[in-house]
């Protein structure tokens, strides 16, 4: 196709006047936080930096990291650099420990926010023609909201579905003959095989897909054009709620990497141990720094996503730096199905419900869909081989547990000292998935 932008400007301006526009915004943003944000000022005060200390995106290494820790640490208003008056949404993901990071958004964070998943749908060919259809979840959840608001701003006919119920995904993508798909990866292949198992695919007009908010590989990618068919394209998106939400990156037609929306996030490459700016090229931890956002500005956010970045010329004309796709992380976060689980998370609801932090966390893929299942031992003094009352102590977990992660988990509740040690500490996670 022939390459669109919703921005043009801004999107293939030059590498020199990116850079100009960043520490322009840079500047501002760090006498801002400095100001407004009493746990920015304080990280900055120890470590010796002042405002005028930062002179454009040269001096970014100066600033000390922000780490979810902060955030959950300073829940829910610490971080906010405007006053409540001024928001107008709140956003938000789950935490480690039950407090849940809150984002927060002024109307002008939100027309950038619009802006950026416009860039997204533009850039797989949408325009106002487009019927684009949202199964991302809506809600506290970015994602419905975000690709929403994208085509929104495209003025694209959208279709707000939100996730799940797939009889009447199917029929509206049937009668409205919607050409762009918004969803997870794993739900787009799962709608496809039952478009295909239906008989409905042959009435299907999906020309391009935008993916996202789990990890997916490049023969999933090829695996869901292929049954999708009619010269159908896949594409990722990148972006999480303490930045913005999904739009912080994006894939063009090239298709080798997502852009990065420079002009509002800075990235950076980290060694994860010492903290070290690698050079474009290595393999490290992703960091950003919101250089345009007013209600919840985020400084050196390590995300903990292990990833390259590259500043080569992309084919698609677009001059912003390109991300890979995340290759791991630096913690032991797991993302099922979309939603962000920690098995710190698990051990808060063992504990408060009389167990002991022994468990095991199992997560695979079944029919393109994420499950996880948690073993947990018993205590001796819970220990009992009536089972009626076993699987009614699982049912109290699954509840407990759903209520702590958003999302179902299936519970086994086995004899004590029965789940493996490797010396002498439990192996904690199993992930069978292919990612």
């Amino acid at each position: 196709m022939a390459e669109k932008y919703f921005t043009p400007e801004i999107e293939t301006m030059p590498r020199d006047e990116i850079k100009k526009l960043q520490s322009e915004r840079l500047v501002k943003q760090i006498k801002n936080v400095y100001e407004n944000v009493e746990p920015y000022r304080k990280k900055m005060d120890a470590a010796g930096v002042k405002p005028e200390d930062i002179h454009g995106i040269e001096d970014l290494h100066l600033l000390p990291f922000t780490t979810k820790d902060d955030l959950r640490d300073e829940y829910p208003y610490g971080m906010l650099a405007r006053p409540l008056s001024d928001c107008v949404r709140i956003q938000s993901t789950s935490g480690t420990t039950g407090k849940r990071v809150v984002a927060f958004y002024t109307q002008n964070d939100i027309d950038m926010w619009d802006e950026c998943c416009a860039r997204a749908i533009t850039a797989v060919g949408g325009t106002k023609d487009d019927v684009v259809q949202v199964c991302y979840g809506y809600g506290l959840f970015t994602g419905g909201p975000g690709l929403n608001g994208g085509s929104h701003k495209v003025g694209s006919l959208t279709l707000p579905m939100s996730s799940g119920n797939t009889d009447r995904q199917l029929q509206f993508m049937q009668d409205l003959k919607a050409t762009i798909l918004c969803c997870t990866p794993s739900y787009a292949e799962y709608l496809a095989e039952s478009a295909i198992n239906t008989g409905a695919i042959d009435n299907i007009h999906i020309k391009a897909g935008i993916f996202g908010a789990e990890a997916w590989t490049e023969e999933m990618r090829r695996d869901i054009e292929n049954k999708f068919g009619r010269g159908m394209k896949a594409y990722d998106i990148y972006g999480l709620t303490e930045i913005t939400g999904p739009g912080v990156a994006f894939e063009c037609s090239d298709q080798g990497g997502m852009h990065v929306n420079e002009d509002y996030f800075i990235a950076e490459i980290i060694d994860p141990k010492t903290g070290e700016v690698l050079p474009y090229g290595s393999k490290g931890e992703l960091v950003f720094t919101t250089i345009a956002k007013e209600a919840f500005p985020m400084i050196r956010y390590r995300t903990r996503d292990i990833c390259v970045l590259s500043d080569s010329q992309c084919p698609c004309g677009r001059t912003h730096v390109r991300m890979s796709k995340p290759m791991g992380r630096t913690d032991d976060m797991l993302i099922i199905r979309g939603v962000n689980v920690f098995p710190s998370q698990i051990e808060t609801v063992l504990l408060e419900q009389g167990y002991e932090a022994n468990y095991q966390i199992i997560v695979d893929r079944v029919n393109n869909s994420d499950t996880i299942d948690v073993n947990v031992e018993m205590t001796p003094e819970k220990f009992t081989d009536n089972l009626g009352k076993v699987a009614d102590m699982e049912k109290q977990l699954v509840s407990a547990l759903k209520s702590m992660l958003g999302i179902f988990a299936k519970v086994h509740l086995v004899a004590p000292r029965t789940i493996a040690r490797s010396e002498g500490k439990a192996v904690r996670i199993i992930d069978n998935r292919k990612l």
